[in-house]
This record gives C-alpha cells, sequence and structure tokens, in this order.
C-alpha cells in the first residue's frame, strides 16, 4: 500500500487556498456569509493560512437549520473558513482516495454524480430485465442518521493508514471531530419540543 508524506505545506498553500475558494463559491455566490467573507477575500484567506502555517487553526462551531429534500432533514453547516479548508484538504486528498472506491459509488466524486447514477441504474435494469421482458427489482433506501453514527475513531484509522504526515493528520482528526453527536440530540430535542414546526412533510 503507498503511503503519503510532506502533504502539508500542498494543502495550506495560499494557492491552493484560494482554488479552494474559487470552487466553494462557484454556485454560492447570492448567500450572505459568502458575499460577507469575499468582502474582505485576501485578509481572510491568509488570515486562514497564518493559522494554519502557525499550527494554530481550530475548526469553529456548526449552525444548525431544517432542509426538504424532499423529507426532513436537519443540516448542519461550519462556516465560510472552515469550509474553504474542507475543499483545500479536499484538493489534495481527493487524488489519494478516489481509486480505492467501488466504480459504482456516485455520489461527492469528481465525474460522478446523480444523472450519472441514474444512468448506471438503467442500464443495469435493462440487463437484469433482459430489456425491460423480465420482472427485477431494486432496494431504494436510506441508513437513518448515517453520519451521525459514522465511527470517528474508525474512520481516522483508514486515512491514517495511507496519510503518514503528522501535521496533515493532526488538521483531518481537527476537521473529522469537530462535529459531535450532540448536534443530533439537538435535533431530537428541537424536533420534539417544537413539533407543530414540522408537520408538513
Amino acid at each position: 500500500m503507498k503511503i503519503y508524506k510532506d502533504l502539508y505545506w500542498s494543502i495550506i498553500s495560499p494557492q491552493t487556498l484560494f482554488y479552494a475558494w474559487e470552487v466553494f463559491k462557484s454556485d454560492k455566490r447570492n448567500k450572505p456569509d459568502i458575499i460577507e467573507f469575499e468582502l474582505n477575500l485576501e485578509q481572510n484567506i491568509f488570515n486562514l493560512y497564518r493559522d494554519l502555517k502557525n499550527e494554530m487553526y481550530k475548526h469553529g462551531p456548526y449552525r444548525g437549520f431544517w432542509i426538504h429534500d424532499p423529507k426532513l432533514r436537519r443540516i448542519h453547516k461550519a462556516t465560510v473558513r472552515d469550509r474553504v479548508f474542507h475543499h483545500a484538504i479536499f484538493c489534495v486528498l481527493y487524488k489519494i482516495f478516489e481509486p480505492t472506491f467501488i466504480n459504482d459509488s456516485y455520489s461527492c466524486r469528481i465525474g460522478k454524480g446523480t444523472h450519472k447514477g441514474m444512468k448506471k441504474v438503467a442500464d443495469m435494469i435493462r440487463v437484469v430485465s433482459k430489456n425491460h421482458m423480465h420482472q427485477c427489482f431494486a432496494l431504494k433506501c436510506d441508513v437513518r442518521k448515517f453520519f451521525d453514527s459514522v465511527n470517528q475513531d474508525i474512520l481516522i484509522t483508514i486515512i491514517e493508514r495511507k496519510i503518514k504526515d503528522e501535521k496533515v493528520r493532526f488538521l483531518i482528526r481537527e476537521i473529522i471531530s469537530s462535529y459531535f453527536t450532540t448536534y443530533e440530540r439537538e435535533r431530537e430535542r428541537e424536533y420534539f419540543c417544537y413539533p407543530k414546526r414540522y408537520t408538513n412533510w
């Protein structure tokens, strides 16, 4: 198994951070927090760079809100500063881990996505049903509270098998551990305390 060292400076460089910003903002230009961050873009990016360079980076809190897509979901959003850094670390780590994913995993992957996933399902159905001449079945399901139930220690162990740069390991732990299951308890408490807000399923 190939291991990777000396990734830290390629992740935290101003060039990577500015590139991460461009990728991050591409479909979010009209959001108030994006506009506010962009008003002092260079200062914000270089402040982030200095914190990373001096090993003083701390992940900030999350803001919780509800969406329907179509079912009710509780979303927790990190600050713009943290999400820019998420993209920066993704830019480097994605190339390392993408080849290890199964081919038919389509979510959050470059060159994949919902439409290609749907096309693949249609192709599979056509093959299994013999060009729609025979009955076939597909299972549609959702893992309840998936992200809240991910074992962070196991996830970190999997990542650290390949990543041997200790500074990068620290940043990965900082990001992963920034999400607590207390956010899930917050969701349940808010739902049961204010049920009338969530009755339009």
